[in-house]
């Protein structure tokens, strides 16, 4: 699927189901603001590994949206598409993007030994095992009909590029290893001018290379998302310095500080629209067992530290990790929801008033799916419902789909967002697509 004309986005979105299916709450361990958490279990020489093999969307084929809203694919035979970023005038920017190359001569920690050699089997089946393209496309919906008939490279030789922000004439990007900004014009389908550096971001080996931001209300700073360069701290917490936390970036200066730290993973960012919090969606450690650890939806409170990698959800004690400390663990604080294990949440949108109820208030979270898991869970779109500011009822599934009967993957849900019109854009890196989920009328 890496070219698909125009046409077929017109295919996919005729056969957009108008019906949808029944919205059904997500049940089962690990979900809700206290979930109830097993024993661990004994790691053995090899971890779980079970992952829905990457097929891609058959001819009409798509996902299955909840009842009363309709999926048309915006475009589709993108380069493993992840994050999207919708500009003021209703363009949609997606970064297309995969794993940085290692520098050269670098040593890839990863790829040593059988666990490492296993991942690597894992991400190509998954699909993630293709080269980066490394860049910004642009699509254009100008007649509103939920096909973009414009699209163009926005800008190029970017480093795996994941999140964006528009903070005035001014476009950030998050690559894998800095803050870069190039300037931007309403209406501009290609930038040429050369990224500026604002600031790096830890990097190296790169074991969560995504690099997620968010802009602050008054333009002023960016919140910026780095995931762990391991699962619990394997390579030495040397190598962890600065990870597995979110940053704050002074854009005045460029300088940052430490915002918050302990959290394994995390990716999607959101203002809460009543509360004005900032909330965060995180992958937390494996090998546990297929319960342990729930990933999880929390608010980010400055200077808290979750955990990672010494407890989990709170004060619960990661005997892996060695040697201990119990002082930090003394400070860790649990997360707000947790979403089960192994889900994958990566995608953070929050709802508002152009959805209709009961989605006019919550957030969607896109779940990229398990990997180490007897029974394959995630791979879904999933809204968490809020009132007053905090979560106030149970998963439902919103955007599903994605697994074939045969436990083989079309696509698989990543960044998420609401367009100019409060439709969901949903970043499938598998399918190559971007889909567009919209209110049947």
């Amino acid at each position: 699927m890496k070219k698909h004309s125009h046409s077929l986005c017109l295919l996919l979105a005729l056969v957009g189901s108008m019906a949808g299916v029944s919205a059904q709450q997500i049940a089962g361990p690990g979900l809700g603001p206290n979930p109830q958490l097993p024993a661990p279990e004994k790691k053995g020489l090899l971890p779980t590994v079970n992952i829905a093999p990457a097929l891609g969307w058959p001819e009409g084929v798509q996902p299955q949206a909840v009842e009363g809203f309709k999926v048309t694919a915006l475009a589709a035979g993108l380069d493993h598409p992840r994050w999207v970023q919708v500009l003021p005038n209703g363009d949609v920017l997606v970064a297309e993007s995969n794993k940085p190359e290692p520098a050269p001569g670098a040593k890839n920690v990863h790829a040593d030994g059988l666990r490492g050699k296993a991942m690597g089997m894992v991400m190509k089946r998954a699909g993630a095992g293709t080269p980066s393209a490394n860049r910004i496309t642009l699509l254009r919906d100008a007649d509103g009909d939920g096909v973009a008939e414009t699209r163009s490279i926005f800008l190029q030789g970017l480093v795996s590029p994941y999140g964006m922000a528009l903070v005035g004439n001014q476009l950030y990007i998050a690559n894998a290893d800095a803050i870069v900004k190039v300037p931007y014009e309403t209406g501009q389908t290609t930038i040429s001018a050369t990224p500026v550096k604002v600031t790096d971001l830890p990097a190296g080996a790169n074991h969560h290379w995504t690099k997620n931001i968010i802009a602050s209300a008054d333009g002023s700073k960016l919140y910026a998302t780095v995931g762990s360069n391991s699962n619990i701290g394997d390579n030495g917490m040397a190598s962890e310095e600065g990870r597995a936390a979110i940053w704050e970036v002074d854009l005045a200066t460029g300088s940052k500080r430490l915002f918050a730290s302990g959290l394994r993973n995390p990716n999607g960012l959101g203002w809460e629209p009543e509360s004005k919090a900032l909330w965060t969606v995180v992958n937390e450690r494996d090998e546990l067992g297929n319960e342990l650890v729930p990933d999880y939806l929390t608010s980010v409170k400055d200077g808290a530290f979750y955990g990672w990698p010494w407890s989990y959800w709170g004060q619960n004690v990661d005997e892996r990790v060695q040697p201990a400390n119990p002082d930090m663990v003394a400070k860790a604080i649990a997360p707000d929801f947790g979403l089960g294990s192994h889900v994958a949440p990566l995608g953070l949108a929050f709802s508002d008033a152009r959805m209709p109820a009961p989605y006019a208030s919550g957030a969607f979270i896109g779940q990229h799916g398990s990997w180490n898991r007897k029974e394959l869970t995630g791979y879904n779109v999933v809204f968490v419902p809020f009132a007053a500011g905090r979560p106030s009822g149970a998963p439902v599934q919103f955007l599903g789909g994605f697994l074939n009967k045969d436990g083989k993957a079309h696509g698989r849900p990543v960044g998420v967002a609401l367009d100019a019109k409060g439709a969901l854009l949903v970043a499938d890196d598998v399918g190559n697509v971007i889909w567009r989920v919209v209110r049947a009328q």
